[in-house]
């Protein structure tokens, strides 16, 4: 059979590794007659698959015991309500760093709630994007919050620093982001992440949060986003999505195998070296992001001839090398790189692009 490997911005490559033990355990789990998607979320055997996979992400991520973990539904656009309604108590504004779509995204969504400020970081020149230090964002000093997006999937944009406002409430959309690197938790209060980029399947929703913030939470917010409510209810205040918890559970564990994050990284920065040398050696690929801030996990880039770009697509796609087509809203290429994207896969793109560039160029 032909090796596939799928370029996705999500739902993403899950580790190969991590299907063939879903599949083996698929109708009888543990030898219960069962398939982990009927056992109830309130028995003893799923409640310690829900302990194992909490546990297993504080060692990838090391995150203290003054945080707590929750497993929520709704994905990162969820989180977009979420936060406003549980942050903001008696303030009217929130600072929203703006680097590209879905930190706009988030900022649209808080104006239901509040009177939030867009701090647009990007800058176009000579038709490089490129994005502001964090020592040059104009924080407000009234906000309630500081919200980013350390990495903007459509744009290929990604911001490496990690923002230290003193007394500030610091929070981050790690969607795209989550266990691609090993990060400093305690340099934030929040960050969140939807699953089904470097997590899991879609359907579940990573909340890291600093305990005291459970008690900002306002009385009018719905009781599955409340965060209080979510912790006391060990994130079963509802019936969860099981089946993406223990599969999250089992890449989890998958990641601590490969030697945890550090390893994860050093793979992250091979593969994306390897794909935006291609580009940076070809005048018949392009990639107008910074060099500073290209993204490791979703490199975007552009054919000169934009007329080839169906015929690229399709014969990559006859060689197994799917789900490469660009965003709508930026057109062009885009290959995401997560976690469970095999050294091979990024050799076989590159490969490819060398062969089409011969022929078409």
């Amino acid at each position: 059979m032909q090796s596939i490997y799928n370029f996705s911005a999500g739902p993403s490559m899950i580790p190969k590794d991590v299907l063939c033990q879903a599949r083996k355990e698929l109708q009888n789990w543990k030898d219960s007659g069962s398939s982990i998607m009927e056992i109830s979320h309130r028995s003893k055997e799923f409640i310690q698959v829900a302990l194992e996979a909490e546990n297993d992400l504080r060692d990838l991520l090391n995150i203290p015991d003054s945080y707590k973990v929750l497993f929520c539904q709704g994905g990162a656009r969820g989180q977009f309500s979420a936060i406003p309604m549980n942050l903001l108590g008696n303030v009217k504004t929130a600072d929203y760093i703006n680097s590209g779509y879905w930190s706009n995204c988030a900022f649209i969504e808080a104006k239901k709630y509040c009177n939030p400020k867009s701090i647009v970081i990007s800058k176009k020149i000579n038709n490089t994007i490129s994005l502001l230090p964090i020592c040059q964002w104009h924080i407000n000093k009234n906000a309630a919050y500081i919200h980013y997006c350390p990495n903007e999937t459509i744009d290929g944009l990604s911001i490496y620093e990690e923002p230290i406002f003193k007394n500030k409430i610091i929070i981050g959309d790690f969607s795209s982001y989550i266990l691609s690197r090993p990060i400093n938790i305690e340099n934030f209060d929040l960050i969140y992440a939807g699953a089904q980029k470097n997590i899991g399947p879609a359907g579940i929703t990573i909340v890291i949060i600093r305990d005291n913030l459970l008690e900002y939470s306002s009385t009018k917010t719905p009781s599955i986003l409340d965060y209080k409510n979510i912790s006391e209810h060990h994130s079963m205040f509802n019936t969860p999505p099981t089946f993406s918890w223990y599969l999250s559970g089992l890449v989890f564990k998958w990641l601590k195998k490969q030697g945890g994050l550090k390893e994860i990284e050093k793979l992250n920065q091979k593969k994306s070296d390897l794909l935006y040398q291609k580009i940076n050696t070809s005048d018949f690929y392009i990639n107008n992001v910074d060099i500073k801030h290209r993204s490791q996990m979703n490199v975007v880039f552009h054919l000169v001839k934009s007329e080839l770009n169906e015929i690229f697509l399709k014969e990559a796609s006859e060689l197994g090398l799917t789900a490469l087509k660009g965003h709508r809203i930026v057109g062009g290429m885009r290959a995401s790189i997560y976690n469970a994207m095999p050294l091979e896969g990024v050799i076989s793109l590159v490969k490819f692009m060398s062969y089409f560039e011969n022929r078409y160029g």
